[in-house]
């Protein structure tokens, strides 16, 4: 059990994506990130299975064949896309579809990203990490249609732009228009013109 390994790798996570939060205006959010780690179920698990270079959900799941502590975590934290995951009205195989994520959490979600990336590759990291990370696992990952091309949006501008550009560009265009980039007619519009306004496809890494 490490327990304080694991307190100080979950709290200095969230410092990090207050950090981001903060600097993009979602104060709440970045106040209440990730409160269920603290939390019997996930934190008792993440000191067990803590190993500092890697989320201790994963060696959970090779003990024991799932993360229990990841299935509390998912249902409570609506910035993972896995919280959006629902039966769908309409016949496809399997019957679950992911809905749409509000821009809001898809926003807390890259904060999110960014600050893992920052405690796992430590001094290593550098602002192409988060795009590297997400092309790891896209094919295999559930994401609506919106949800992945505004996150994809969102790691281009800052692989190539960097952090600062990013906050930006979502102080400036993201955030004062929530309602135009949650509408489903209008957020392909969106994304089709800030793609060709910041000059970004997505970057094979």
């Amino acid at each position: 059990m490490k327990i304080y390994q694991h307190f100080k790798t979950i709290t200095y996570h969230k410092w990090l994506v207050m950090q981001g939060c903060f600097s993009i205006g979602l104060y709440k959010q970045g106040i209440c990130h990730d409160l269920s780690k603290y939390s019997f179920t996930e934190f008792l698990v993440g000191a067990r299975f803590y190993q500092g270079n890697r989320s201790p959900n994963n060696a959970e799941r090779e003990v024991k064949g799932y993360s229990a502590s990841w299935l509390h975590h998912k249902g409570r934290n609506k910035h993972h896309y896995e919280y959006w995951i629902d039966y769908s009205v309409k016949d496809i195989e399997g019957g679950m579809a992911p809905a749409p994520m509000p821009v809001k959490y898809i926003l807390e979600m890259m904060m999110d990203r960014i600050a893992a990336s920052k405690v796992y590759a430590k001094e290593s990291y550098t602002q192409h990490n988060p795009l590297i990370y997400y092309n790891s696992g896209k094919e295999h990952a559930p994401l609506h249609e919106k949800t992945r091309e505004i996150l994809e949006l969102l790691l281009m501008i800052l692989d190539r732009y960097g952090e600062e550009e990013l906050v930006r560009f979502i102080k400036r265009k993201v955030l004062p228009n929530q309602k135009m980039w949650d509408d489903k007619d209008k957020w392909p519009l969106l994304i089709k013109k800030y793609k060709k306004l910041y000059d970004v496809s997505m970057l094979k890494q």
